[in-house]
């Protein structure tokens, strides 16, 4: 972990957690009141969903297909009309489909890497380049922040929920490395993000678990081991957590956990977690708020009773609850990764529970008037390559590898009109041809969502101010 500054140094351990989080780094109430436009509650005025697919969906093969590209590049998913006249999207996306007036498509995000640690960097941290000294096997205290970093420094508190968290699970390969772009950097341990670990780390099973898992070469397959329980804030990288999770038992032992927490002083940024965790559990309310899997049936049923359905679910009740951003990780183990028998997993085990849980939240905020307040932005860290390449190694059946130089965003809400187009892309889907887009762009787009002014700053673990915005956002009215 970086050394503490000497301003972070004059601070004790207790007078950490007494004072604002907002003010360690030199948030103090002033500059955040300038940095971000408020309501009259202190909440943003609106919040945002990064639904982020890790592994990387095929552009050619959902909201950018090409039916009259050769065999080898147009793929074998037809497109279907959506409610929005020439708009055409895949066949396998029937319920987004009928919702298209709800959404719209950048079809020219691109970015230069084609690696996915590299891919993630930039595309959680909304900074095109990457940081010095790089490493696409770890995250490193010199990397750059993620935007669920920089918001939960900059956005005031919501009660007794965090202003930014991360769901279900942090990104680790099934080879156990940690993906880097998720964390804090240089903005130091302190700053990093709240990881709401409803699904522990599992190697073997990929996907929309238990209804959807499936493995990439074997198929469908069902790990009745696995759960999703919320609510466990997860510690930072570099605090074991399964030795934390056996502490805490914050489900369990919600009468004892105070001194449970108590014994755990190892860092400061394991006792902001204790901290939150606390407030969280004194109160009555979050309990029933993170128990998505005991929903009504009729909610799971459109969700559906799977990890993709309960973490849309319970993003839908963070941000209606007052938090300003949640990051949404469909996908361990870099699920989307669709090298191999990709049709038929797109088809039976990615697409389907992607279509009916982004519906149904997008059908959700739309009924509860919140969707014009309420930024929802499908991405991953990048597209897939227009020609279908076979590893017949490895698999079966052919699929598409990584693609940096373009892929396709989704954006619902937030005051965007539905059935928009921005961008367009050459004939095999390969390259931008108009109105490119960049990560710097696409992360200028969620921080002017929340309110943040054009001068607004974070800070590094040295005190130096760092401006929020490097781009402009997505021209989406």
């Amino acid at each position: 972990m970086p050394h503490l500054n000497p301003l972070e140094k004059s601070h004790s351990r207790r007078k950490f957690l007494g004072t604002s989080a907002l003010g360690v780094m030199g948030f103090g109430a002033t500059n955040i009141s300038r940095a971000v436009d408020k309501s009259s509650t202190g909440r943003p005025k609106k919040s945002v969903i990064y639904v982020f697919l890790s592994g990387g969906l095929g552009q050619q093969d959902s909201f950018d297909m090409k039916p009259t590209a050769p065999d080898n590049i147009r793929g074998e998913f037809l497109p279907i009309s959506t409610a929005t006249p020439g708009l055409q999207i895949c066949e396998h996306l029937p319920m987004l489909a009928q919702r298209s007036e709800r959404w719209s498509l950048v079809r020219s995000l691109s970015h230069t890497y084609n690696e996915h640690s590299q891919g993630h960097m930039v595309m959680l941290s909304g900074q095109s380049k990457l940081p010095t000294g790089f490493d696409p096997s770890r995250p490193k205290p010199t990397d750059h922040p993620s935007m669920a970093a920089i918001i939960g420094a900059l956005l005031p508190d919501s009660g007794s929920l965090p202003p930014a968290i991360v769901l279900p699970e942090r990104l680790i390969h099934r080879t156990g490395r940690v993906v880097p772009g998720q964390f804090a950097g240089v903005m130091g341990a302190h700053r990093e993000p709240h990881f709401l670990a409803a699904s522990r780390f599992n190697a073997l099973t990929y996907g929309a678990w238990p209804e959807f898992g499936f493995h990439h070469q074997r198929g469908g397959e069902l790990d009745k081991s696995l759960k999703f329980q919320t609510p466990i804030l997860a510690p930072p990288k570099g605090i074991d957590a399964t030795r934390s999770d056996r502490r805490l038992q914050l489900l369990e032992q919600i009468g004892g956990v105070r001194p449970l927490l108590d014994q755990l002083h190892e860092t400061d940024a394991l006792e902001r977690y204790q901290s939150r965790a606390i407030t969280m559990l004194s109160d009555p309310k979050m309990r029933e708020l993170f128990n998505v899997t005991d929903a009504p049936a009729e909610d799971l049923d459109r969700y559906g009773r799977n990890t993709f359905g309960w973490s849309l679910m319970l993003a839908n009740r963070l941000t209606r609850e007052g938090v300003g951003y949640v990051q949404v990780n469909l996908g361990n183990n870099e699920t989307w990764d669709t090298h191999g028998n990709m049709y038929p997993n797109l088809k039976n085990y990615l697409l389907p529970p992607f279509d009916a849980s982004l519906s149904a939240l997008l059908d959700d905020l739309h009924n509860e008037g919140r969707l014009d307040d309420t930024l929802v932005i499908v991405a991953g860290e990048f597209g897939r390559t227009p020609k279908i390449s076979l590893l017949p190694s490895a698999y079966a059946l052919p699929g598409r590898d990584h693609w940096g130089a373009v892929q396709t965003m989704l954006i619902a809400g937030g005051g965007v009109s539905g059935g928009q187009v921005l961008g367009s892309t050459d004939k095999h889907g390969g390259y931008p041809t108009s109105d490119k887009q960049t990560p710097d762009n696409f992360a200028a787009t969620i921080y002017k969502t929340l309110g943040f002014s054009r001068n607004a700053h974070w800070y590094d673990l040295s005190n130096r101010p760092i401006p929020l915005f490097n781009g402009e956002p997505i021209p989406l009215g």
